[in-house]
């Protein structure tokens, strides 16, 4: 159940066109649905603000259709993360106009158009990436906050190799309201960033990298110790949660 659907069901009872125990009925047949594989929470949009996104790996592309399918039907749109090629492939052959991600494994579905992005109150999440080979990692978060309603842009291969690279976009990096940094090897370029800038910096550590990389415990022990202030670091490759934090904090002031 979305806030929408609650005032509604609320102006309804005070209007008298709807009676307390129907009212009650409804909302409280809302919470969860219990599925032989899962549980569907569809009251997180009430209490989070945004649907329950479905995590791809460990379910069968039959199943993601199903959870898909009776997430639709109670939210405008459903977030699935992390989705196999089988499962992608599935997702678009039963939901027309499914929009497939094939680099991050991303897959969103509407059930109707999207409002404008451009809300009163809300800035602009940068995603930047240090390497190519970052950029599944950053399609996840770029994906993430654009469906959340922020308005998200991405700028790859910008790493401190060579540093030049990230100084033309100086201007870019002001403008934003809200950082994303994304790198694997040593993990330097968030604090870079945050050296650079006095803007909210969500730093995410990938697996790319040799072997003393230790698949991203490296960048993810060098983003902890930062010696830039403001900057705040999640778990390896988790792109979703960076966008997902973004946005929370972009639209902040908005909600307020």
């Amino acid at each position: 159940m979305r806030p929408a659907d609650l005032k509604r069901i609320l102006a309804r009872v005070r209007r008298g066109t709807l009676s307390p125990a129907r009212a009650a009925a409804a909302i409280a047949a809302a919470p969860f649905e219990r599925l032989e594989f899962a549980t569907l929470d569809h009251q997180r949009a009430l209490r989070a603000g945004f649907p329950e996104v479905v995590f791809g790996p460990g379910k069968t592309p039959a199943q993601l259709v199903t959870i898909v399918s009776r997430l639709l039907k109670r939210n405008d749109l459903v977030l699935a993360t992390r989705v196999s090629e089988a499962g992608r492939t599935a997702l678009a052959d039963a939901f027309s106009g499914a929009e497939i991600f094939d680099r991050s494994g991303a897959a969103v579905i509407r059930r109707r158009v999207p409002p404008s992005r451009r809300k009163q109150g809300i800035g602009r999440v940068l995603i930047l990436c240090a390497g190519t080979a970052d950029l599944p990692v950053a399609e996840e978060a770029l994906v993430t906050a654009r469906v959340m309603g922020s308005r998200a842009e991405l700028i790859a291969d910008v790493g401190v190799a060579g540093l030049h690279r990230l100084l033309a976009h100086a201007r870019a990096l002001r403008g934003a309201r809200v950082l994303v940094v994304v790198a694997g090897l040593e993990g330097a370029l968030p604090s870079v960033v945050g050296g650079l800038t006095d803007r909210p910096l969500i730093a995410v550590p990938t697996s790319v990298g040799y072997g003393a990389h230790f698949r991203g415990l490296a960048p993810l022990l060098a983003m902890l110790n930062s010696c830039a202030a403001g900057v705040t670091v999640v778990n390896v490759d988790n792109g979703f949660g960076a966008g997902y934090a973004a946005h929370l904090i972009n639209s902040a002031g908005a909600r307020r």
